[in-house]
């Protein structure tokens, strides 16, 4: 008696290592691989409070049942966010009194110490120490942080956001945003363009005198064209508007933002030319925001800052609120879990890298500009935007697949958000601790390189993931809140 089996061409499905195929198509036959993995990061107990934390249909009373509708409460609070642009605050330390009692720098990120810091972050504190007169030297100037002298803080603590190292210090310029929807405002400073910038560690004379540019020149004529917009019958500028838009003209409004900021400069120019800021001022202000197509960054940053505080602290959300990196850890905040950070070491972003540097220079994830992502766009938003899977030599379907791979980690879609190449369908939103754990699927961020040693600067952008690290740890107090065993 013949067997089929033995007779016939194997054909096999693989969910283990992928070299086991070899052997089959190596002998005539044919193996599928399936993209598989145990639920719960292949922990059995890790997966055994995941599953007391899902949904259950047939019981809305259950623990799950109410997670899944907190968090479509957060992913309503999320879709209806209107961040508004209503002021410039010409000084930090007019908006934080705390930064007229002591010296304090806001860092992006969760909290990190002096010895525990990278490269860039040192290279950005040292430049900020000299910014604002505090030493005149950088040997002085990291002395006095080595010290303790200067207190150390996270933008996020006060309700802000910031690009890379995130530094903001009490004479920085910030961005004032009001959600229109919800009541809350959100904080950030202004965009240096690429390359040798403070928020990539670099600290020469040149950058501190382009920062001192911004406080002199540019912040005072951006508040003018700001104010203007805010008194008027638009009551300032629409970020969330800009953003949609730019969405549908090819940016993903975090590492590509030239769309949004054509369009922000589209509604500023006549805003600006109707002040009384003099001509010679307003003429250095549209030169610099017309050369610096990553203008828009910050803006993109503080408003999906604004969005994603609006849907924190809902009972028993598992909803990711804030997604940021200091540059040692990445770390995460949950809409029920308060002020606590679930850190992990952060990733190597990959990518394309100026001419001169190489992988080996780059410094780990860094930065808040995450918070694109957390929001829906970025990473999640990538089929609007397949020229950057260039950068990790990529193609259109790629970036097509980062964005439908993201709705199965999220909540709903955001109508407002449209991926043209998605048939226009709304962007990912509502990043669930429960389904990242329970797919192993990780947040993808698209996201500047920046040098592993202080001073240097910007030298790439990629992609990077979201450490699952994080996400565990956040599964685990969301189990321990809850009294799941």
């Amino acid at each position: 008696m013949s067997s089929t089996l033995l007779d016939s061409t194997p054909q096999v499905l693989n969910l283990g290592l992928e070299s086991f195929n070899d052997s089959v198509t190596g002998n005539g036959g044919a193996a599928l691989q399936l993209d598989w993995q145990p639920p719960g990061n292949a922990d059995p107990a890790l997966a055994w409070q995941l599953a007391q934390l899902m949904g259950d249909a047939s019981d809305p009373t259950s623990l799950g049942s109410k997670i899944d509708a907190a968090n479509r409460l957060a992913c309503e609070k999320i879709i209806s966010g209107r961040p508004m642009l209503v002021d410039v605050a010409l000084r930090a330390d007019s908006v934080w009194k705390e930064m007229k009692e002591e010296r304090i720098l806001l860092h992006a990120g969760a909290p990190v110490v002096w010895p525990d810091m990278c490269g860039p972050m040192h290279g950005a504190m040292i430049g900020a120490v000299l910014y604002e007169g505090w030493a005149d030297t950088p040997e002085k100037a990291q002395a006095m942080l080595e010290k303790g002298e200067i207190k150390f803080a996270q933008c996020h603590d006060f309700k802000a956001v910031g690009p890379m190292t995130g530094i903001i210090s009490a004479s920085m310029p910030v961005y004032v945003v009001n959600n229109a929807t919800h009541g809350n405002v959100a904080y950030t400073n202004i965009n240096e363009g690429i390359g040798k910038c403070l928020r990539f560690g670099a600290n020469s004379p040149d950058v501190l005198a382009r920062l001192k540019w911004f406080e002199k020149v540019l912040a005072p004529a951006l508040k003018a064209a700001t104010l203007h917009s805010a008194n008027s019958k638009e009551g300032g500028v629409d970020l969330k508007s800009i953003q949609a838009q730019a969405l549908l003209m090819g940016d993903e409004v975090h590492s590509r933002n030239a769309a949004a900021t054509a369009l922000y400069f589209m509604q500023m120019a006549p805003a600006l030319v109707a002040t009384e800021v003099p001509q010679a001022q307003i003429k250095e202000t549209l030169d610099f925001i017309g050369r610096t197509s990553q203008f828009f960054l910050n803006f993109s940053m503080v408003a999906s800052k604004a969005i994603m505080d609006a849907a924190h602290g809902i009972e028993y959300s598992s909803v990711v609120t804030a997604t940021a990196r200091n540059g040692t850890t990445t770390g995460l905040r949950v809409s029920s879990l308060g002020k606590a950070w679930f850190e992990a070491p952060s990733d190597l972003p990959v990518g394309l890298f100026f001419p001169g540097f190489k992988q080996e220079d780059a410094n780990p994830d860094l930065g808040d500009s995450a918070i694109c992502e957390t929001a829906g766009y970025g990473g999640f938003s990538l089929a609007a935007c397949p020229t950057l899977t260039l950068l990790v030599g990529g193609t259109v379907a790629d970036a097509t697949n980062y964005s439908k791979l993201m709705y199965n980690i999220t909540t709903t879609k955001n109508p407002a958000l449209s991926l043209p190449n998605l048939e226009f369908d709304g962007a990912p939103t509502g990043i669930d601790v429960r389904k990242v754990v329970d797919t192993g699927i990780r947040p993808v961020v698209t996201t500047g390189i920046a040098h592993k040693q202080a001073g240097v600067g910007q030298i790439g952008a990629g992609i990077v993931r979201v450490p699952m690290g994080c996400f565990v740890k956040a599964l685990e107090a969301l189990a321990e809140k809850y009294k799941v065993a």
